[in-house]
Formats: structure tokens, sequence, C-alpha cells
């Protein structure tokens, strides 16, 4: 071909167009699971690419700002975030160093949390959390307590009953639980965007109706390198508070609900490493539920688990376990890996469990209940076990025991748990 030829000189041109079209490279790109179900209604590609944005305080150690997110009742909405890295938390870091990155998503009564993107940053990390119901907390104020709220003019659905579950019955668009899961993606889209961010190394963690949403992102995009829901989990219509919620709809409603947002639909689908977070007296998330979604994740995904026994539930308590950023540390950073106890057995009135790699571990105990209470009531009795080198044995439960696991510790405190044995 000849330099002349005007058909080469249309190809530069489209050439140096293309790049400011937002051609994006294929590594940005969400490379869907082929086991995630037709009906999933996000489109993936779409949310790949980084979202419009602006700073609303770009010179604070905690950076805030508001990026676009879907359309809501035909208009584009927008979302509130605060974002920090190790670099905007000291002005001497070098400017050339790039941090892994970790999206941060709220439970339910939540928002963007200034003090939990601080917290990760502290910790290596770029960090974004986002307000998922279109609000921003009220600057210097208590960002826990819903007053201190103000409605973004161009803000999404809201948190309630209504958006949450009755809204299954209109346009996709008028769903909190169609945003919010998109809204979490684009979040991560616009942290991959940034120099400073490794956008190789990315995470997600979530807690409570956050965690939910973490099980929900986990399983459609495939450029988070790991995963950790706290609470939250998936088979809600049998094995959760809100099972009343998601049945007392009409069979069409109830059936589309789940059938477009019950985790349970999306953790089959999960490819990076997952780490689940609850307490055994979880008032909304209960371990029946939890069981249950932890098995969906697919044994060639690396899997772990910590039960707490009556751990608390809160936005502080669900971000308090040293195991979580432990976890991301191990994929991201390539640091101390946490204990992985394999599923126990009992044979001859013993228990056996098995590490899955040789671990220095400290203690471990044998959890059991044989109560019959709710899940939030019951008490839970604890014996000790025995470990030698990869081995873990001890005393069975008691023959009407409901449900029992095993937690280790290592000789870093970091406490991990075997997956849960249910005889119900």
């Amino acid at each position: 071909m000849q330099l002349s030829h005007p058909y080469f000189f249309l190809l530069l041109l489209l050439m140096s167009v293309l790049p400011a079209t937002g051609l994006m490279a294929a590594e940005d790109v969400i490379q869907p699971d082929p086991r995630l179900p037709e009906t999933t209604p996000w489109d993936l590609k779409a949310l790949s690419k980084a979202p419009e944005f602006e700073w609303l305080d770009e010179n604070s150690p905690v950076k805030s700002l508001i990026y676009q997110g879907l359309e809501y009742r035909g208009k584009p909405t927008k979302v509130f975030a605060y974002y920090a890295s190790p670099a905007t938390l000291n002005p001497e870091a070098p400017r050339d160093k790039k941090y892994p990155g970790i999206v941060l998503i709220h439970g339910g009564g939540g928002t963007a949390f200034r003090e939990w993107a601080e917290l990760w940053a502290q910790k290596g990390y770029a960090a974004i959390s986002m307000d998922l119901a279109g609000s921003q907390p009220v600057d210097g104020k208590n960002p826990h307590d819903r007053k201190f709220r103000n409605r973004l003019e161009a803000g999404g659905p809201d948190q309630s009953h209504k958006e949450k579950f009755e809204a299954v019955k209109d346009d996709q668009s008028e769903h909190w639980c169609y945003h919010a899961p998109a809204n979490a993606i684009l979040a991560h889209s616009l942290i991959r965007s940034f120099p400073e961010v490794d956008k190789d190394h990315t995470a997600v963690t979530g807690i409570s109706w956050g965690g939910y949403l973490t099980c929900i992102v986990a399983g459609l995009d495939n450029r988070f390198d790991a995963a950790v829901p706290v609470y939250g989990c998936g088979f809600l219509n049998a094995h959760s508070v809100f099972e009343s919620s998601i049945n007392q709809l009409p069979p069409e409603d109830s059936q589309r609900w789940m059938q477009l947002y019950d985790p349970g639909q999306y953790l089959q689908a999960v490819q990076m490493p997952i780490l689940f977070v609850n307490g055994t007296n979880d008032f909304a998330y209960w371990l029946s539920a939890y069981q249950k979604s932890y098995e969906a994740v697919p044994k060639s995904t690396p899997r772990n688990i910590r039960i707490e026994v009556k751990m608390g539930h809160s936005h502080p308590a669900g971000w308090k376990p040293d195991e979580i950023a432990r976890f991301v540390d191990q994929y991201l950073k390539d640091k101390t890996p946490l204990p992985v106890v394999q599923k126990p057995a009992i044979k001859d009135g013993k228990v056996t469990a098995e590490l899955a790699e040789p671990v220095k571990i400290q203690t471990a105990v044998l959890n059991f209940t044989t109560d019959e209470a709710p899940n939030k009531e019951r008490k839970w009795q604890t014996l000790p076990l025995e470990v030698e080198g990869t081995r873990i044995t001890g005393p069975a439960p008691p023959a009407d025991t409901k449900i029992w696991f095993i937690n280790v510790t290592d000789e870093t405190g970091a406490m991990t748990s075997s997956p849960l044995v249910s005889k119900q």
C-alpha cells in the first residue's frame, strides 16, 4: 500500500480518535463467567468503563468525589464517595508508586464512610467508599446517624424496604438491588482508571447488605482478585430475616426477586478467592444460609471462612476483624496466608479435620449448639481440640447437636473456621 493512499490517512485518523472515544483495553473489560444465569440484568461491558466524575474535595487526606451512576427515572444518577490512598494521607509519598485498590460497600442504613477509606489507606491500599442510597453524609457529623445525610438531587433509589423489595414489580431501573451492584462495579472501574492504582491487584469487601452486594459483585466482576463479604450472603428467601419480605411478595414478584437479586444466583460464578465472615448469632444472615452460600462457590475457587461466636453486627464490628486485611494481603500483596481448615468429619466418636497447608496453630476449638431456638437466640458451647501437624482431633459434639464447626487460631492471633456441619 502506498503511503499516499487516501485509506491510509483515514486509518491513521481512526487510530488517533479511537482511544479518546473510550476504547478499553481487553483487561479492563469484565469477562462474564459462563456460569452466570441468562437472566443477569446488568450490562457488564458498559459497567467496565470508568464513569465520569468530579472531585468535591481533592486536597484533604481523604478526598471526596461524585461519579455518574445508572439512569433512574430517565435521568443519570450521581454517586457520592470518599477516596484515600497512602499518597493522599502522606504528601511525601512517592508520586510514581502504585497501590492495590479496594472497593468498600456499606450495609443497610450505612453510607460512604470516611474512616473506612482512611483505615484501608493506612494499610497500604487505594480505597473507595461510596454511598449507595442516593445520599451524601454531612461533613463533620456522625456518619452512622442517618439524620446526618443529605439527599443528592440526582441520587438513585433509597435503601428502604420499598426500593429493595416491593419495587421489583416495576422496571428494573426502579430497583435498589439493580443500581447498588452496578454502582459498586462502577466504583471499581473508576479507581482502576486512577494512575496511582494497580489495577491488576484489587479487592472488594462489604458489610451486611454490603456483604450481600459483595457476593453478587464477586460473581459479576472477574477483575477483582479477592472478595470478603461480611454477614451478607445468599438464599435469603428461606434462611434470613428477609425471608418474609421476599415471600410475602406476589409469587411472580418473589420469583423474580430471587432470580435477579439473590446472591445464590451469582456465587456459582465467583472466580476470585473469597473469605466469608459472620457470627454465630447474626440476626439477619443465618448460618444455614451462610453454609449454602459457601458451598455455592465453585470448589476450584479458593474459599475460606471465619465464624465468630456471638460476633456483633454493625459497620465498626464488621470492619474490625484483622483477618479481612490478612486475606486481602494474602492475594494482593503475597503476604502470609490464613489457615484453611477443611471440612471436618466424625468417626468413632471423634472429630477429625485437616489443615490444607502446614501452619503453626496456637489453639483449636469445636463450637457447637444443641439449641433449637432461632439463629440469633441460640446458645453455643466450646470444646478444646488437639493439633498435631496438619491434623485436628478431639471429642465429637453431642448427638443432638444442630450445627457445629471448628475454629483455629494461628501464632499471629488470626482465626479461621472450618466449613459448617449441620445435622438439621
